[in-house]
């Protein structure tokens, strides 16, 4: 009887660990709102300076996310999560699609998407851990309402 309660209580115990190493990829998530009430991983938008700004815009009749390529140094980054702020500077709804997926598969795989009226802005939250550790340091973005649409890529220094 003894021996079969310390085989459960172990087999538990096991559970919770395997369980704990699946939480810390994803590690907090990402969390999409506005600057005044959205938060990530326990901090507020309105605290954390922004880190990117895209533009959903138009040049003539193309429509495009401005800029085509960014860069986000994350050698010598304290651990305070990355914020992007997305813009809609188009007459009509346009959407943001932000991804690893393309060289990363896993379930955990970072993966935005989001739709914005005419001028309207949203804050994304995005973690360090889920950049760092759950995906590639390549990040695909695109308008998913407009798909043969330029979009535009996130290269992060490790």
């Amino acid at each position: 009887m003894v021996r079969k309660l310390g085989l459960g209580l172990a087999v538990c115990a096991g559970v919770a660990m395997m369980a704990s190493g699946a939480w810390a990829l994803q590690s907090g998530g990402v969390e999409v709102g506005d600057l005044e009430t959205g938060s990530v991983v326990g901090q507020a938008f309105k605290e954390l300076p922004v880190d990117l700004d895209i533009y959903a815009t138009e040049v003539g009749a193309l429509k495009i996310l401005y800029p085509p390529t960014s860069v986000l140094d994350m050698k010598n980054r304290p651990g305070t999560p990355v914020l992007l702020r997305v813009t809609n500077k188009s007459a009509v709804e346009r959407g943001f699609h932000m991804t690893a997926a393309e060289n990363q598969s896993a379930p955990t795989v970072l993966n935005v998407k989001i739709v914005l009226k005419p001028g309207e802005t949203k804050y994304i939250g995005i973690p360090t851990s889920d950049l760092l550790y759950a995906a590639g340091s390549t990040f695909v973005y695109r308008d998913q309402l407009n798909p043969k649409d330029a979009g535009g890529k996130l290269l992060l220094l490790k």
